[in-house]
């Protein structure tokens, strides 16, 4: 084993770990199900890395991913349905085919044309399929909001869609109004309607994100971060004025909590003004 390199090396480390005699217990025991949540984590761990601009967290996440790879396709193997491979195979030719303007003889003007090209050939291979309609193919494994967002935009493909975001925005208020009416007729204690309502909200407010050209789950994203940040502000503050978050009160906390909002606005006040100078150039 010592003598393979790259992706062999890997192969063969993961296959020694899967020996029902000399192997690891716990990895000899997992399955596809019971892996899969770790492939999804490591997923969102390359992400985070990538977000943090940390390239050398980046390369350990993406060793991670890719050992989510190798174990999915060895377990594979051991049943007889495929082995890494094939994977490789499939995905290679899955890329010659999806950029004939790179491998054949078709133009594409942009990136623009490039990305209605690529959807176009996914339609033609979900026809291909038996379940070939508008919405086939999108995995319900996938995240609700990224599912919701990609349901969205293949409905948007057969024109079923909002001209513009106000639109959107008029059918979220919509749902805003229908959910503070069942909250108001219940008092809160149908919980399987308000979830319903709930739901209607969230999806319209993904369908907001998508017409504005926006990713949701980025978004969500930098909203946690800056929750984080000001709550971090507001801990910090109280613990300068010899109180601890558990003896503060509410009143206490929304002091520094606003106090940590006005440093934020001032901070992004001051950068959007360096952007400014430095579109305007030493004349500006």
């Amino acid at each position: 084993m010592d003598k393979l390199r790259g992706i062999e090396r890997l192969k063969a480390i993961m296959t020694r770990l899967r020996d029902p005699d000399s192997g690891c217990p716990w990895d000899v025991e997992q399955s596809f199900a019971s892996i899969a949540p770790y492939t999804i984590e490591e997923a969102y761990e390359v992400a985070d890395a990538i977000e943090r601009g940390d390239m050398s967290g980046l390369k350990d996440e993406l060793g991670d991913l890719l050992l989510q790879v190798i174990y999915h396709a060895e377990m594979a193997r051991e049943d007889g349905a495929f082995a890494f491979d094939d994977v490789v195979t499939a995905i290679s030719d899955k890329m010659v085919r999806r950029h004939p303007h790179v491998f054949g003889d078709a133009t594409v003007a942009d990136a623009a044309a490039q990305t209605t090209a690529w959807e176009q050939a996914k339609a033609e291979e979900r026809a291909e399929t038996a379940a070939n309609g508008a919405l086939a193919g999108v995995a319900r494994g996938l995240p609700a909001l990224l599912r919701a967002l990609k349901l969205q935009k293949r409905a948007a493909r057969v024109r079923f869609d909002w001209p513009d975001a106000a639109g959107a925005m008029d059918k979220l208020r919509e749902e805003l109004d229908e959910l503070d009416a069942e909250l108001e007729a219940t008092g809160g204690a149908d919980l399987a309607r308000i979830k319903d309502e709930f739901g209607d909200v969230l999806f319209s407010l993904v369908n907001v994100a998508r017409k504005l050209d926006m990713d949701p789950e980025d978004a969500l994203r930098q909203a946690n971060a800056k929750f984080e940040a000001r709550f971090t502000h507001m801990e910090n503050g109280l613990a300068r004025a010899g109180r601890s978050i558990e003896d503060a009160d509410l009143d206490e906390m929304m002091r520094h909590w606003d106090a940590a909002k006005a440093q934020g606005k001032k901070a992004r006040g001051k950068a959007q003004g360096k952007t400014k100078k430095q579109v305007a150039g030493p004349g500006g």
